[in-house]
């Protein structure tokens, strides 16, 4: 089974390159999907242990946790490494499942792939890329997000370029869905020949 590493900096396109290998029958471990179902489940308690206050009703509340943790480099690492274990546990179930069912290939959608190291649990890397100024303009239109917002997460992340030329592939979704979804197609095929062999 070849692990497909997806990753890519915010506004690139990366979740709907994601939902493209999906459409066309490989099995995608959506990480942030599954932070979403921690929030609601297992890390609730973690996170208001820590972060009084963050969890209504059983579930993490996304605003006052960002409030929590935003611009507090010592805050983010305390919830990084409540998190990142239990998100690597679902991933890891994930893959054993469709590594049973004899999946010939799965994708890890993990955003951030190389600043956490995740190099060493995929086969290959795939990057989703975009012109800077595509980017700028996707990550804007999103709800709540300012000017501020996005240069603090961009600080964050590898650089674009260092993630293209870490990748063993490249997806440009500022071309278009119709070239993002031929480039997916000839990617899984080319992977697949693999696989074969």
């Amino acid at each position: 089974m070849i692990v497909l590493g997806l990753t890519g900096s915010i506004g690139m396109g990366k979740s709907t390159t994601a939902r493209m290998f999906l459409e066309e029958g490989v099995p995608v471990h959506d990480s942030d999907e599954a932070v979403h179902r921690l929030y609601s489940g297992i890390a609730a308690p973690l996170i208001e242990a820590r972060f009084p206050g963050t969890v209504v009703d059983g579930t993490v509340d996304r605003e006052r946790l960002g409030k929590a943790v935003l611009g507090n480099p010592d805050a983010l690492r305390d919830l990084e490494r409540i998190v990142h274990p239990l998100v690597r546990a679902d991933s890891e179930s994930f893959l054993a499942r469709h590594r049973e069912a004899g999946a010939p290939l799965v994708v890890l959608d993990i955003p951030l792939l190389f600043e956490t190291g995740g190099r060493e649990r995929v086969d290959r890397i795939v990057v989703v890329t975009a012109p800077a100024e595509v980017q700028r303009e996707r990550v804007l239109a999103r709800p709540g997000m300012t000017e501020e917002k996005f240069a603090a997460i961009l600080a964050r992340q590898v650089p674009d370029a260092e993630k293209r030329n870490a990748a063993d592939y490249v997806i440009d979704t500022g071309a278009g869905m119709d070239a993002a979804r031929q480039a997916v197609r000839s990617l899984i095929a080319e992977l697949a020949g693999k696989s074969g062999g």
